[in-house]
């Protein structure tokens, strides 16, 4: 979880201190991730996310396994690019390059 690692701090940590930066994340990710998939997601999706992060509360925060995690939303912030077009996940991105993970 970028936002975790940003701040060093647990899951439920994010979830509780940083839950507006966190559900704007998710918000993001969840709208390019549903653009590119071609779906409509459900209503709800932030306060889901959110309540399970409340329910694994204490489990660290890393930027890890990037390839099927965080990398998915970066390879569409790559293809955007690529192709002309504004990157989908702007704090994303900018949260990977603060974290060091690209």
């Amino acid at each position: 979880m970028v936002v975790g690692a940003k701040h060093k701090v647990s899951v439920g940590e994010v979830e509780s201190r940083h839950k507006q930066e966190v559900s704007e994340l998710i918000t993001e990710l969840a709208a390019a991730g549903a653009d590119a998939l071609g779906v409509q997601l459900e209503s709800g999706v932030v306060e889901r996310l959110n309540a399970y992060a409340r329910s694994v509360a204490h489990f660290p925060t890393a930027v890890k396994e990037f390839e099927w995690r965080n990398g998915y939303f970066y390879g569409l912030t790559q293809q955007a690019l690529q192709q002309g077009r504004p990157d989908p996940c702007l704090k994303h991105t900018a949260l990977l390059k603060e974290v060091k993970a690209i």
